[in-house]
């Protein structure tokens, strides 16, 4: 009930508005040969870690002479990827992972043909961006955070009671998180169900990534992050930041293709915890590594005769417990697991061989 009556007084609590930009779809990828397609490359002052490998390919020269055309160059750096087919997207428009360049930027795999935009100022990355008749519903888990006032509310006191279950703080949530990804800074970090951005701004605003995409299924929570985003004097266009909606058991991007992700707060609202944690070591590099936090089922000092019933009452989030962390995560191919407890919460890590 509580949750009812949080959706439907949702509407009058605020109001959002939508901003489409690009051309429509059936001109966007037109056979224009003086257009540049890129399929990625970041922009930034920090170099990445592990680099990807770039591939470039020009019209060959018989043809460019006949013509009389500019070459087209094609460089691949296996970033963002179609949702669908995982094959590395196309690019039309400016280069670099930052707000204004994706905002003005089309995207399109060779694959499937599909294409995605930057509608809503977020990158909609899901199998189902641009769908006319299908709107495909989550479970209450996910469509919870779906919601204006709950996203709108997410940063405003609704986080901040995580600290009665043992949760640090963001800020010392933070540090933690930047010890085990030490090794991967100068590479690319994806912020998986990342709500209102919490944390991704936090790693962007640290500049030791080469790009951080803040990624999410809510619409509404990727809103009040660019919200957030614009209204931090911190922020600049270049700032190597991106939004992107997707869903975490199918992310936009090729295989090994990611040095680090991080998933606050996020593990218990996902409908299937191994579907995504295989989904995060698949688009993991070699040596990238995966952080998260979440809460447990029940905490160390939870009376055993009550845990059955509390397990009861909490089945619709998908609350583990340690050592079923560590199953899933070593179970989906990750290795060197560790975490850290206090009270219900738990921060853990483990690294892609």
């Amino acid at each position: 009930m509580a949750i009812a009556a949080l959706t439907s007084s949702s509407s009058s609590a605020i109001t959002l508005l939508n901003k489409p930009f690009l051309p429509n779809r059936s001109s966007f990828f037109s056979s224009n040969s003086h257009s540049t397609l890129l399929r990625f490359s970041a922009s930034a002052s920090v170099r990445p870690r592990f680099p990807s490998a770039a591939i470039s390919t020009v019209a060959p020269e018989s043809d460019i002479n006949k013509n009389e055309t500019p070459k087209i160059k094609i460089e691949e750096t296996q970033v963002f990827a179609c949702p669908i087919c995982y094959e590395p997207l196309l690019r039309k428009g400016p280069s670099g992972i930052n707000l204004q360049a994706i905002y003005r930027s089309g995207f399109k795999c060779g694959q499937c043909n599909k294409t995605y935009s930057s509608k809503d100022e977020y990158l909609d990355l899901t199998v189902t961006a641009d769908l006319d008749d299908y709107n495909e519903v989550k479970p209450i888990t996910t469509e919870l955070f779906r919601s204006p006032l709950v996203s709108f509310l997410y940063e405003r006191g609704w986080r901040q009671a995580f600290k009665r279950s043992g949760f640090p703080g963001p800020d010392e949530e933070f540090r933690m998180a930047e010890e085990y990804f030490k090794e991967t800074e100068g590479g690319i970090l994806v912020d998986v169900s990342c709500g209102s951005g919490l944390f991704s701004r936090k790693f962007a605003k640290s500049g030791k990534y080469s790009g951080v995409i803040a990624l999410d299924y809510s619409e509404n929570m990727l809103r009040q992050c660019k919200e957030f985003i614009k209204n931090d004097n911190t922020f600049d266009n270049s700032t190597n930041i991106a939004v992107v909606r997707a869903d975490v058991s199918r992310l936009p991007f090729p295989s090994g293709s990611v040095d680090a992700v991080h998933a606050g707060a996020a593990l218990h609202c996902w409908p299937s915890p191994t579907n995504a944690i295989a989904e995060i070591c698949r688009v993991l590099r070699s040596g990238g590594v995966f952080v998260g936090t979440t809460f447990l089922r029940y905490s160390p000092s939870t009376p055993w005769i009550i845990r059955p019933f509390q397990s009861r009452i909490l089945q619709s989030y998908n609350y583990l417990m340690q050592d079923e962390i560590k199953d899933v995560c070593t179970s989906c191919g990750l290795t060197d697991y560790e975490d850290y407890i206090q009270d219900s919460f738990i921060m853990f890590t483990a690294r892609k061989p």
